[in-house]
């Protein structure tokens, strides 16, 4: 992956390709996106820049043996750790690299379907910490830079941010840590407090997600503004059906990107929602017609549902929660 290939975030990419050519690299960056915001093929932009033998003119020449590697994931001294449910991300690699290729814009669902873990609890567990460990315990085999990529490390369970936090402390020369996180408050406060914090500018989840989605919460928005409680629990009764909790988070995001689009537009700030056309018409419709107070609430609502689902709560219970604290707010 090369920087020309990232779309947007273009002042990020001039200041990580600013951190290269100047030799000053941090040993842990955080990239902060969200779900599907594509900070994985940033990450890998960066350390093809890092690696390349070959720079030229703010980018990595694309066909050195360290860009082809890096290009195709197999590059001997990069490591990624991500979230599965079972045995070990080694298992999982195949898997990993043919998501992260066809899909520069992959979601944690797209994820755990191409793992094919749906419904299932996936975490970050101890033994990859203690494999990272002892594989940087020795030295790079093409001695280099050594990186490690760690997607989602909100998801690590008490054991491995500890493990990964001693690694941190110390880390070993020449070795680059890139987390990135959809919920950088989750991770390991003296873990975040190790790395440089970059926020990526995200991508309109409005514009990329489905069309269910999208048709569920028009469903769920027209009962609402009706006030046709009916209606609404009929909505949570289909949301409760998902078919994994993955689904389930996916939406509440969604509608919570929504909910922040409406807060913008009833404070007449037009010029920061990114939609246009049919969408965006929609969008001032429901933000005229709801109360000014709403989003707020909402958005507060929408963070408790998935917490709750996130601890494995009736999504039948989670749902029909939801749908009644919005009614009361709208």
């Amino acid at each position: 992956m090369k920087f020309s290939q990232i779309k947007g975030n273009g002042q990020i990419v001039d200041a990580l390709r600013g951190m290269v050519d100047s030799g000053k690299v941090p040993h842990a960056i955080m990239l902060h996106e969200d779900d599907g915001g594509g900070a994985v093929w940033l990450a890998l932009a960066f350390l093809q820049y890092l690696y390349c033998a070959n720079r030229k003119d703010g980018d990595s020449c694309g066909a050195c043996p360290s860009c082809n590697k890096i290009r195709k994931l197999i590059h001997p001294d990069m490591y990624f750790i991500f979230p599965v449910n079972s045995s070990k991300c080694a298992d999982y690699l195949d898997k990993w690299r043919a998501l992260v290729l066809q899909n520069q814009y992959f979601t944690e669902n797209d994820l755990s379907s191409a793992l094919e873990i749906e419904g299932k609890s996936a975490m970050i567990k101890v033994d990859e910490a203690k494999g990272l460990l002892d594989a940087l315990s020795f030295a790079a085999l093409e001695k280099g830079y050594r990186s490690v990529i760690i997607y989602l490390p909100e998801k690590m369970n008490k054991d491995a941010a500890n493990r990964l936090l001693k690694l941190m402390e110390e880390p070993p020369k020449l070795t680059e840590f890139i987390l990135i996180t959809h919920a950088p408050e989750q991770v390991l406060t003296t873990i975040a407090s190790r790395c440089q914090r970059i926020r990526l500018s995200p991508v309109s989840s409005i514009n990329s997600e489905s069309e269910e989605d999208l048709q569920m919460l028009r469903l769920l928005m027209q009962g609402l503004l009706a006030k046709d409680l009916y209606a609404c629990l009929e909505v949570s009764e289909t949301l409760s059906g998902m078919s994994s909790k993955e689904k389930a988070k996916s939406f509440c995001k969604f509608v919570a990107d929504n909910l922040r689009y409406i807060f913008l537009l009833q404070q007449g700030m037009e010029s920061l929602v990114k939609v246009e056309g049919e969408r965006l018409e929609e969008l001032k419709d429901w933000a005229l017609r709801s109360r000014k107070t709403f989003p707020r609430i909402a958005l507060d609502s929408i963070s408790r549902a998935i917490m709750l689902i996130s601890r494995n709560v009736s999504m039948k219970i989670v749902f029909t929660d939801l749908v009644d604290r919005l009614y009361v707010n709208i």
